[in-house]
């Protein structure tokens, strides 16, 4: 008897920890050549249904914007800022202003400047913060690896 119980309590806790981790977001990444010296890294976010991922122009005092950070090289030079399509832009209680976000998809779009042709890939870390209608989640970083095909 004493067997059954532990073993039920054992599995209601691990079942308990299994159901707190929570991944609402998957990246994935592409680049894509432009030209010899120019290419644009894709970066997409497939969210799940009832979340969204915020914009990177959250204005301070709300929640913690997407963001990227690339690998400083000499083979390649940043041109300009990520972009991104325009956000839905709503007034969020737990943040007490309007906040722009992004649901279901978003691809952020960054273009480089190739200076060799020894890249084969670009490197960097996004950070980003989900929430849905009830909760948000702590913010992530990931590490990302994006290969350059030629």
């Amino acid at each position: 008897m004493k067997k059954v119980l532990l073993l039920m309590i054992v599995f209601m806790i691990s079942a308990g920890a299994y159901a707190q981790i929570e991944a609402p977001v998957k990246w994935s990444y592409a680049a894509k050549r432009l030209n010899n010296n120019e290419a644009v890294i894709l970066l997409r976010a497939t969210i799940e249904d009832g979340w969204h991922i915020y914009s990177q122009n959250v204005k301070d005092g709300g929640p913690i914007k997407t963001s990227f950070t690339f690998a400083p090289s000499k083979d390649y030079t940043l041109v300009g800022k990520p972009s991104e399509p325009k956000p839905v832009t709503k007034y969020e209680e737990a943040f007490k202003m309007n906040v722009s976000y992004f649901e279901k998809t978003v691809i952020f779009q960054q273009k480089i400047k190739l200076k060799s042709n020894k890249v084969t890939a670009i490197k960097g870390q996004l950070e980003f913060m989900t929430c849905n209608d009830k909760k948000c989640l702590p913010p992530d970083d990931v590490d990302f690896t994006v290969p350059l095909g030629k």
